[in-house]
């Protein structure tokens, strides 16, 4: 386990990385209830749900050392969305892996902020743990994710590939891809 301080940021140019506050639980839950950010997961949600996410989150900052991030725009506070860490679910065959993932508000898409947020993390996290690899995962059909995780230089490993055991076996999100970043790779790259 990672020891953090209890106010743990990344900075980058444009953004900050922070845990999260009060203050986030309404964008977020406008975000998750969004049927375009929630196109590629099984539905939109709730704000319970949000919230019940929220604090799921809050537990593995405080189980983990680290987690997903609130994502907060330096140039004026605005909310937009997270990037980070979460454990891999277990009984697939990134159990026991540590992956790191991104959503964004729809009206922040396409101006970078995934790629400058998830390449501050994954710097963060080949820096501030010994691991030696971080995953990324998403539904085979998800195209704009699977880019991103391109350009971060993650590669696409097949025979980690899975269908994800909390979808119904005829959803057609069901179909997870998975792509990894060996840390020697990172190093080099």
């Amino acid at each position: 386990m990672v020891e953090i301080a209890p106010e743990i940021a990344i900075e980058t140019e444009r953004l900050i990385l922070r845990e999260w506050r009060e203050e986030d639980r309404q964008p977020f839950a406008a975000m998750n209830a969004d049927p375009e950010v929630m196109r590629y997961f099984q539905s939109t949600l709730t704000k319970s749900e949000s919230d019940a996410l929220v604090d799921r989150i809050a537990l593995h900052f405080r189980t983990h050392g680290f987690g997903l991030f609130a994502l907060e725009r330096k140039s004026d506070g605005a909310f937009l969305g997270f990037t980070g860490f979460s454990s891999c679910p277990e009984n697939t065959p990134v159990q026991g892996e540590t992956e790191i993932g991104w959503r964004l508000a729809q009206k922040y898409w396409r101006r970078g902020y995934a790629h400058e947020a998830a390449s501050a993390c994954a710097d963060w996290f080949w820096q501030n743990t010994n691991r030696a690899r971080l995953v990324s995962y998403t539904s085979a059909a998800n195209q704009p994710s699977r880019n991103l995780m391109g350009k971060l230089g993650f590669i696409h490993s097949p025979e980690r590939d899975f269908d994800h055991p909390a979808i119904a076996s005829d959803h057609p999100l069901r179909r997870q891809v998975v792509y990894v970043l060996n840390r020697r790779d990172a190093a080099n790259g």
